[in-house]
């Protein structure tokens, strides 16, 4: 009897196009969460054209051994959740590649299917693969598909549906050859029953002992003479071979991914780099010894320059118009209803103004997600990442701590979060600290807002700058901790550069608009609520009595207490104060405290901060809000990822002393010459100092955690 539902795995390699494919199968119908007990993100959904069964997307990963938390996820679920067949999806383009995780999956013997993505672009490379004859070398179902023209995927997934009905399994479950043969065969005879109760293959199991499995081998519970015997026989394998365990079962893969290619793939050209490829020839320049970082530079000021520039700001002003023009009519609608005028107040001043200041720049932020995920989707961030190893490795970390630093562009918790991808645990503790120094995209509309009214004519100057300064102290901060917490060398960095594909503009606008959806989701929820408690604090004074005037409110009277604290740095009115507090919450928050704290001046927004600040206050503003605490989201999860004791402490006290001695250099370099030479140098030496007693207390944090 059929079962009334089914559960696929959708398995594949990093860019063999898994995303698009998934997406074409659920369409829209998607759930998003975390497996349990980590924070590597779930994607399932129910099949379109089969709504009883459902599909989860699994991470991309190049092997089953567990080295990341993505293989781990990745090969716990398999065995324990036993789906009832695997998808697994092959870039055509680079087969030998994608069939390595293909042998290991067909070990498991699990209903597997193969979609061979990709098979439009070969012909373009003067190849062709027989897909017949590559299912009959490997014992499985094949279908050649394309997941981004949609051709193919209807007919893979009836074919899918089909074996995983049948339970049909692999044919050829056991490819290995030799002496690795030999051992693989005698190592699973011996632990046949340990592998049957942990609900694994022997030769899976047998395989996992060979290379030494830490999570593997002691659930199977073999005792000492077993475990004697077993090595043994590996011993005596890599005896025969001259080689080490890895090294012999990867060359028995490789070997026999080699021999199934010579019989299904034909070709044109001797070797791939003869062949025609706009890929190699946009990589010569690229990824040009000389002109690479120069060219990244120019890609990032140029997506800035589009983002923030003429086209930006007037799609912004739009949208701003049609916000203040619909506060306006509701202002007057609720007038002639006679409402309360706190309530009046509550809804133009605290929640219409607050939130819709912050929502009239979803035009910018949605042109920035889609150049950048152009970017990504295209290809070309994946070369950004091995342009930037050789800098990266110079400050202590590999290329591969650039993908969560650029992450950090977008969101500090994600960003903090995709560390664990990382090999070297000490890379993952550097890179943590150092996400904060990327300006994320919460900071867009404070930089935004705050530069067009002081700087309307140097907005695309003074936002890159914003963000080079962020990546220069990245870079001063990563040396020193280099030196001194965060001793010995980055870790080995392996990459695979995808081939350039332009995506289609649906694929892109599904992007953009989960982008969107999560900025408005923080809209109406976070920063709602950080703007009705600033409205209440404004309001309202201590004895909960609507104030008498600004001066009085609670707001005015916190702020007030912590303004002198700011006077060095040229801005200690209460409303730049309200708003830095506001913003510890969500960087958004800034832009709709400081609109409720001016609401009652009668000027606008842009007037009263031409108002409140001095153009070197203004600089000085900006600074502060570059390098200050993250949110506390990104905090929490900053002193989870670090582990230390106190940690949530020493994150916002280094972050707030690194802010304030930047800012007060910037503020006092601004005003020179009128400024003597010496206060300048005091206030560098003080630099110096903060820092060094910031890192020193994150030093002490680490030796205290080790300790214990």
């Amino acid at each position: 009897m059929a079962k009334e539902s089914l559960t696929f795995a959708l398995m594949g390699n990093q860019n063999s196009g898994k995303t698009t494919l998934f997406n074409r199968l659920t369409g829209s119908q998607l759930h998003v969460s975390n497996f349990p007990g980590v924070t590597v993100e779930r994607k399932s959904g129910r099949l379109r054209e089969y709504p009883d069964s459902e599909i989860v997307d699994l991470p991309g990963i190049y092997s089953l051994s567990p080295y990341s938390p993505e293989e781990v996820i990745s090969r716990n679920f398999l065995i324990n959740e036993k789906p009832d067949c695997i998808l697994n999806i092959v870039d055509a383009t680079s087969l030998e590649r994608g069939l390595y995780l293909t042998l290991q999956l067909i070990e498991l013997d699990i209903p597997i299917t193969l979609a061979l993505n990709m098979i439009d672009e070969m012909p373009a490379l003067g190849r062709q693969v027989d897909v017949d004859q590559l299912s009959k070398e490997l014992g499985i179902p094949v279908v050649a598909i394309s997941a981004s023209q949609n051709k193919g995927v209807s007919e893979y997934m009836r074919v899918s549906m089909e074996t995983a009905l049948n339970g049909t399994k692999p044919l050829k479950p056991d490819l290995c050859s030799g002496p690795v043969h030999r051992a693989v065969h005698a190592i699973a005879v011996m632990i046949e029953d340990h592998a049957e109760d942990i609900g694994v293959t022997p030769r899976f199991a047998a395989t996992k002992l060979i290379e030494g499995d830490e999570l593997l081998v002691p659930e199977l519970g073999l005792n000492q003479n077993e475990l004697e015997a077993v090595e043994h026989i590996v011993v005596e394998m890599e005896r025969d071979l001259e080689t080490d365990r890895l090294a012999a079962l990867a060359d028995m893969r490789y070997a026999f991914i080699g021999e199934v290619e010579s019989k299904v793939l034909s070709s044109k050209y001797a070797s791939y780099e003869e062949a025609p490829s706009a890929t190699l020839t946009l990589d010569r320049i690229l990824l040009h010894k000389w002109f690479g970082i120069p060219i990244f530079l120019a890609v990032m000021v140029t997506v800035s320059w589009i983002s923030f520039g003429p086209l930006g700001q007037f799609l912004n002003d739009l949208f701003a118009d049609a916000i203040l023009r619909l506060g306006d009519y509701l202002g007057v609608v609720m007038e002639q209803a006679e409402l309360n005028p706190i309530i009046r107040s509550l809804v133009i001043d605290g929640i219409f103004s607050g939130v819709g200041s912050v929502v009239s720049f979803l035009p910018m932020i949605l042109i920035l997600f889609f150049l950048l995920s152009l970017l990504e989707v295209t290809g070309y961030m994946a070369r950004v990442a091995f342009i930037m190893d050789r800098l990266m490795r110079r400050i202590g970390l590999s290329g591969a701590s650039i993908v969560p630093l650029l992450l950090g562009f977008g969101c500090s918790v994600p960003a903090v979060m995709a560390t664990r991808t990382l090999p070297s645990k000490r890379d993952r503790l550097l890179t943590v600290l150092l996400v904060p120094f990327m300006s994320c995209s919460a900071k867009i509309p404070v930089y935004g807002l705050i530069a067009a009214a002081m700087f309307p004519r140097s907005v695309t100057l003074v936002v890159p700058g914003l963000y080079i300064l962020g990546i220069v102290l990245c870079v001063i901060t990563a040396l020193f901790l280099r030196r001194t917490v965060f001793r010995g060398e980055a870790s080995p960095f392996l990459l695979e550069l995808p081939p350039y594909r332009f995506p289609s503009l649906k694929s892109l606008g599904r992007l953009v608009r989960r982008h969107a959806r999560e900025f408005m989701v923080r809209a109406f929820t976070i920063i709602l609520l950080v703007t009705l408690i600033i409205w209440v604090l404004e309001t309202y004074n201590f004895r909960f009595f609507p104030a008498d005037s600004p001066k009085s409110s609670m707001l005015s009277v916190i702020a007030g207490k912590i303004a002198p604290f700011f006077a060095p740095l040229g801005f200690d009115s209460t409303p730049a104060v309200s708003a830095l507090l506001a913003g510890f919450s969500a960087k958004e928050t800034i832009i709709s405290t400081l609109t409720v704290a001016i609401s009652g001046s009668g000027m606008s927004l842009n007037e009263s901060l031409q108002m409140l600040l001095t153009t070197p206050a203004a600089i000085s503003f900006l600074v502060f809000i570059l390098l200050y605490t993250p949110c506390a989201a990104a905090v929490a999860v900053m002193h989870r990822e670090l582990g230390i004791r106190c940690g949530f402490f020493l994150i916002v006290t280094f972050q707030t002393i690194l802010a304030w001695s930047i800012s007060f250099i910037v503020y006092r370099l601004a005003l020179l010459p009128g400024q003597s030479i010496s206060l300048f140098l005091a206030a560098l030496i003080g630099l110096v100092a903060l820092i060094a007693i910031s890192l020193k207390l994150i030093s002490f944090g680490f030796r205290r955690r080790d300790a214990l």
